[in-house]
């Protein structure tokens, strides 16, 4: 693993680092780096009219879009730009994706839901079932089995719930409240092996920002995450398999169907992909090149990170700590969840933002069903999170666990 990264230098990407401002609240959002905001700019000022057309403005609009479709297919490592489209989120992409796959499913199939996932990824799926009658078996992991606050989804723990009516499995790669990053190529190959004809769909929000992504390693039937979370626009994407793609019923118009029967972009996106947005994709790929080197330097400064946060909240024991309680870039993310006794989540990250300059959060982040069913927390209350990326600093952690301190002293 790298030794060592330029966090300075990467800071100096991002124009909205030099407010006073600590950005501790990433998994809702991350930066935006300042090439890609230039390029919306600049696509804006002098080729926003629409795709297709023959006069040279319309081709170089087509041209830079496809740009950056070819950018994203290579970013996730995708077949071909086929296998994927572009949309405003997550979760409208999921959405759409659970419409397209009515016909796939047959009354009395079963489908597996992961109760440690984002709304984004269970939403759609429960409402299908209800619709259609399907079976929902829901998928705690480790806690399943055993009171935890670190509850783990494995090939193991998903093997019990698996028959020979299981049809789908939706889970998350990295949870967002937990951080701690499952194995899923290793799920994936399990599901696979006993069940050939069920898909995968995978929730990837909270996993891109701090890995490389490569979805046929992983092998995953479906894989979604927002670029505005990895340094890039406000905007997702969602990758289909060749296989789950066959399963897919087209949403696009009937005629273009007919002139693009295999286009994933055809097939869910609705015209919802922003042109201006798409075009800023390569920006990304630059800033994340060369691509091993990057990430490999990202995870190692990431664990430096996690480590000053959770060697902090370790020590004191008033605090529970959701996921893996050690710094481990292989297991986990630096996206770190806890209570105190005594006080209110709300209370303490408002205190907190009184004091200081450090910007986290508290709630249930749309992980509604871990935190109320699983911890039993309330859901007007949840956790504090606070979720760092390679950007943060080793002194901004410094700084929180010195506010948080003193904050708790009193």
């Amino acid at each position: 693993m790298a030794a060592t990264f330029d966090v300075n230098g990467a800071r100096a990407h991002f124009a909205a680092l030099r407010q006073k401002q600590s950005f501790m609240d990433n998994a809702g959002g991350s930066q935006t780096l300042d090439a890609v905001a230039d390029f919306i700019r600049q696509y804006l000022v002098s080729t926003n009219v629409q795709l297709g057309a023959t006069y040279p403005i319309s081709s170089e609009s087509t041209k830079l879009v496809e740009e950056g479709y070819n950018a994203a297919a290579r970013y996730i490592n995708a077949e071909s730009t086929n296998n994927i489209v572009l949309g405003g989120a997550t979760t409208q992409l999921f959405q759409n994706l659970s419409s397209s796959l009515w016909e796939y499913f047959s009354l009395g199939d079963e489908i597996i839901l992961s109760q440690l996932d984002h709304e984004a990824n269970l939403a759609s799926w429960v409402r299908l079932a209800t619709r259609k009658n399907l079976k929902i078996k829901w998928w705690k992991g480790s806690a399943a089995t055993e009171t935890t606050t670190d509850p783990v989804l494995t090939a193991d723990n998903l093997k019990p719930l698996l028959s020979k009516r299981t049809k789908f499995v939706a889970c998350t790669h990295t949870s967002n409240i937990l951080g701690t990053i499952h194995e899923i190529a290793s799920i994936a190959k399990t599901l696979h092996e006993t069940c050939p004809d069920a898909l995968l769909c995978v929730d990837a929000v909270a996993y891109a920002p701090h890995r490389a992504v490569d979805v046929q390693a992983f092998g995953v039937d479906f894989y979604s995450f927002s670029w505005y979370k990895v340094y890039g626009p406000h905007q997702a994407i969602l990758y289909a398999s060749p296989k789950g793609q066959k399963a897919i019923q087209s949403l696009g118009h009937y005629f273009n169907n007919e002139a693009h029967p295999n286009e994933l972009s055809n097939q869910l996106g609705l015209a919802a992909g922003a042109y201006e947005l798409a075009a800023s994709l390569p920006r990304v790929l630059e800033y994340c090149s060369p691509r091993d080197k990057f990430w490999e330097g990202v995870a190692a400064h990431e664990e430096k990170l996690q480590a000053i946060l959770l060697e902090y909240l370790n020590k004191r024991e008033d605090a529970t700590i959701y996921g893996k309680k050690e710094a481990d870039s292989k297991l986990r993310v630096p996206v770190i969840s806890f209570t105190i006794k005594g006080w209110k989540s709300k209370d303490l990250v408002e205190t907190v933002e009184q004091k200081s300059q450090y910007g986290i959060r508290y709630g249930h982040f749309y992980s509604h069903r871990m935190v109320t069913d699983m911890f039993g927390l309330p859901e007007n209350d949840g956790v504090v999170r606070v979720s760092l990326v390679h950007y943060n600093t080793e002194d901004e952690v410094r700084g929180l666990t010195k506010v948080l301190d003193e904050v708790l002293q009193r």
